[in-house]
């Protein structure tokens, strides 16, 4: 178990966890600017991540493990009180007095997402190493009932500061799809045959490294600081606010101490490497929101080591 280990393996467990998401965002980084594969070769490539690949990934993410909905109860009601406790202090940034006047309403808009969303891949691979099979299992509860909610809340102030129509906006959104098709599929007891998984299981890996090579492509390291006040309060809300809201409806919600462990380790994981692309597709700053997705994976180390070394 990694709750035994010192501080200092801690932060080691952690940066070794997450390298390989950091560096795939720099080899993206340094192949479209140094190389010939430049931004014509990635704008393809966004569009077959946001419309395919993430939409597979998703989708068997979230069927590949029942959801045991009597014993997950407290589990799925501290988890949807996290989201929604997350997704209302991000949504009202722009009202805060003194600080929301000086956010970029548009920035605001495509970097909501960044405060509550997060990289489903680490938490399973962080689940495992912490509980085993029931880590899974519990932070597989999380995932289906949460993503629904962050894709919602992610679409949903882009689709409006856009005047677009926000339920066709909604309805349409290829991640949305999939998390609710999964979701219905996994509750109707729908099992993934087993001739399809290896193939699915590729998928999502080639979706994960595409998603954060795209990131980093389309990352701009000037328009961090163009927007550092809001990059910062997003950030906080992610890797500080949200362990501290997780630790607070642990104890709300009656949580055992495997659970509260799951719970503290989900909060705390850094952003989906997906933020960017959804950004980007609907004409927002991707850049700005790339620079944010990097900084977050850097940062989730702190917030793990926060998270399970000392609100655990």
């Amino acid at each position: 178990m990694i709750l035994s280990a010192q501080p200092h393996t801690f932060v080691m467990n952690y940066a070794q966890l997450l390298f390989p998401d950091f560096s795939l965002i720099l080899c993206g980084y340094v192949l479209c600017r140094y190389t010939a594969l430049n931004r014509s070769v990635w704008q393809p490539v966004e569009s077959l991540v946001y419309y395919f690949l993430f939409p597979v990934l998703l989708f068997y993410s979230i069927t590949k493990s029942p959801l045991e909905l009597r014993v997950a109860s407290s589990m799925m009601a501290s988890g949807l009180s996290l989201g929604v406790s997350a997704i209302a202090l991000t949504y009202s940034l722009p009202y805060w007095p003194w600080l929301g006047k000086h956010l970029g309403a548009r920035d605001h808009a495509a970097s909501a997402q960044v405060a509550f969303r997060f990289n489903s891949f680490i938490g399973l691979a962080l689940a495992e190493r912490l509980a085993g099979t029931q880590g899974l299992q519990l932070v597989s509860v999380l995932i289906g009932v949460c993503v629904p909610l962050f894709n919602v809340g992610a679409v949903w102030p882009m689709a409006r500061h856009a005047n677009l129509h926000i339920w066709r906006e909604l309805a349409r959104n290829p991640l949305i799809i999939a998390t609710l098709s999964g979701l219905l599929a996994n509750l109707a007891g729908f099992h993934l045959p087993a001739w399809s998984v290896p193939t699915l299981s590729r998928i999502g890996a080639a979706s994960v490294a595409l998603g954060l090579m795209a990131a980093g492509a389309g990352m701009q390291l000037g328009s961090l600081r163009k927007g550092q006040l809001l990059g910062a309060l997003v950030l906080g809300i992610k890797h500080l606010a949200m362990p501290l809201m997780a630790w607070g409806f642990a104890r709300l919600w009656g949580l055992d101490p495997q659970q509260t462990l799951m719970l503290l380790a989900f909060s705390a994981l850094p952003t989906a490497s997906s933020c960017y692309v959804l950004a980007s597709r609907m004409g927002y700053n991707g850049s700005f929101v790339a620079g944010l997705v990097t900084l977050s994976t850097v940062l989730g180390v702190g917030s793990l080591s926060f998270a399970l070394g000392v609100l655990a």
